[in-house]
């Protein structure tokens, strides 16, 4: 009796693996083992720098508004426990956004969070 082989289904993993790799530099590129661990590399550090990037673009916000707000003479802390006691809800994202793009509109902001202080 001849022999049997999986050759579909290995050959269709090897494809999965080396298709994840595609772009790697070197032999991880076109070997199956350094393809392997490469991948399982990069998928892990994809994962944890998912959450990395939230923490990133947080810091990123909370620079550009502590930048705006003591152009306006406050510190940042101050200004958003101003906003907090104004009941002003805005999240950091958009004060940031106002901070690059809508100087005018951020001095007004700045102006509430001073007057409730």
């Amino acid at each position: 009796m001849p022999r049997a082989t999986n050759n579909p289904a290995a050959k269709q993993r090897r494809k999965r693996i080396l298709k994840r790799a595609k772009g790697f530099f070197g032999g991880k590129k076109n070997q199956i083992r350094e393809g392997r661990h490469a991948a399982e590399r990069a998928m892990a550090y994809a994962y944890r720098d998912r959450k990395t990037r939230k923490r990133d673009f947080r810091r990123l916000w909370i620079t550009r508004i502590n930048a705006a707000a003591r152009l306006n003479g406050l510190s940042y802390s101050h200004f958003i426990n101003g906003l907090k006691k104004a009941q002003i809800d805005i999240d950091r994202k958009m004060l940031a956004d106002l901070a690059v793009y809508d100087e005018q509109g951020f001095a007004k902001l700045a102006e509430v969070a001073k007057n409730a202080l």
